[in-house]
């Protein structure tokens, strides 16, 4: 059993440079895939089909947060398997593993096609946007399997040091929906964007199984199924599936808020929504890629590598988020223009990332922290902190400013201020786990 970079032998910056970079590209990608179809939808069709778009975004949030947390659990277990050489447990996680994920995406779609209409009314989905919504979301839920499944065997990949298909099987699907897209909104409409992108996740899966038919990283048997790893896999899947969908959630809950203000409010939310990718998926996927690198040092019985890689992304992270954040601040008025010709919209968006500004600095130093948790086997932490502040106290700050007449801006300031809670709690809890294993 090789696994393609050595995390325990190699060094500490190459190591983590090789996993994290492709990561960061992959998820770029990701963005620039969900960025077609918000610019081809609002230059086409204008700012009420842009806002349709904002009522289902949530929802795509919390399915793709779904996928990222199971299948980042099953990375925990699989990770200490390879770094402990522990060949057979490896195989048998893999393959249990694998079957899991096929029964669950499938459950999930089955109960987002039943029960959708409801979701969209108690996210107050406004009657202008309602038939729009519904449509685009009811053809998507159709590609959750190609979802779930691309990332299902990223994730395996990651644990053997390998993140680079990712970024290629990202940049293929975001090239197929570039081209698709325009083509489908302009003969089929508003929901031609779903069917580009049910076609661009579809091909993008079948792209990835024959890579992984013919490099033969490794074997997938399904009678290597062994239900002994079911409840293991649930016990990390869980908290992890928790912890990466309460910011969504929380998405969610803002979203209905916003909803509340206007039309322009709720497209102005959605630009920002868009632009925040550029800023938390570099801290996502140190977080990923922690969690399989301190994954393999903790199984390898080395704590002091682990400690050497949390310091390096540490280090690494805040000085690009400090840099991109920047950039995302001083122009995020003319970058609001490229998604909706508005100036309402634009002053909205500017006063967004002026309030939470250092906000994403601060969420790099959480990520880092909660993947070097989830790689100790710690998911349950993670989730707690993320509970905490995400539910504690962003949503309810929110809930309260607006009711106390701040308006969006009070919704801005809880953001913020649960970023500050989020840094100072995760470093806090990271801490004493190090203390306690040294």
């Amino acid at each position: 059993m090789q696994t393609k970079i050595d995390f325990i032998g190699g060094n500490t910056r190459r190591c983590l440079m090789a996993m994290t970079l492709p990561m960061i590209a992959a998820m770029f990608l990701n963005m620039a895939y969900n960025l077609v179809d918000s610019l081809w939808l609002g230059n086409l069709l204008g700012e009420t089909a842009y806002a349709a778009l904002t009522n289902s975004t949530p929802i795509i949030l919390i399915l793709t947060s779904i996928a990222m947390g199971a299948t980042n659990g099953v990375s925990i277990l699989l990770s200490q398997a390879i770094g402990a050489k522990n060949q057979k447990r490896a195989e048998s996680l893999i393959s249990t593993s694998f079957v899991v994920a096929l029964l669950f995406s499938l459950m999930i779609t089955l109960a987002l096609e039943i029960f959708l209409p409801h979701i969209l009314n108690a996210l107050n989905t406004p009657a202008e946007t309602y038939d729009m919504a519904y449509s685009y979301l009811s053809i998507y839920v159709l590609g959750y399997l190609a979802v779930y499944l691309y990332l299902y065997f990223t994730a395996v990949l990651r644990c053997f040091g390998n993140s680079m298909f990712q970024a290629v099987a990202m940049l293929v699907s975001t090239v197929l929906n570039a081209i698709l897209d325009p083509i489908f909104i302009y003969f089929v409409g508003f929901h031609g964007a779903a069917i580009a992108t049910l076609l661009s996740q579809g091909i993008c899966l079948i792209f990835m199984v024959v890579y992984l038919k013919r490099k033969k990283f490794f074997s997938l048997h399904i009678t290597w199924f062994d239900k002994e790893d079911v409840l293991p896999l649930i016990g990390k899947a869980v908290p992890s599936v928790v912890q990466q969908s309460i910011p969504a959630v929380s998405t969610t809950c803002l979203t209905a808020l916003v909803s509340t203000y206007s039309i322009t409010a709720i497209a102005a939310y959605g630009i920002t929504g868009k632009l925040e990718t550029i800023l938390f998926y570099p801290a996502m996927a140190l977080n990923m890629v922690l969690t399989a690198i301190v994954g393999q040092c903790i199984g390898g019985q080395r704590i002091d590598r682990a400690e050497d890689y949390l310091k390096c992304a540490l280090k690494y992270g805040c000085v690009l988020l400090f840099i991109l954040s920047g950039v995302i601040v001083i122009f995020s008025k003319q970058l609001s223009g490229l998604f909706v010709n508005s100036t309402d919209v634009e002053a909205i968006v500017g006063s967004y990332f002026l309030t939470v500004s250092i906000g994403y600095v601060l969420n790099t130093v959480t990520n880092c922290f909660l993947g070097g948790l989830n790689g100790w086997g710690k998911p349950d932490k993670s989730m707690f902190l993320m509970i905490f502040y995400y539910i504690i106290v962003r949503i309810p700050l929110a809930y309260l400013l607006s009711s106390l007449g701040f308006g969006l801006n009070g919704i801005w300031i809880a953001v913020l201020v649960s970023h500050i809670c989020a840094a100072t709690a995760s470093t806090l809890v990271s801490l004493l786990q190090i203390k306690s294993k040294n």
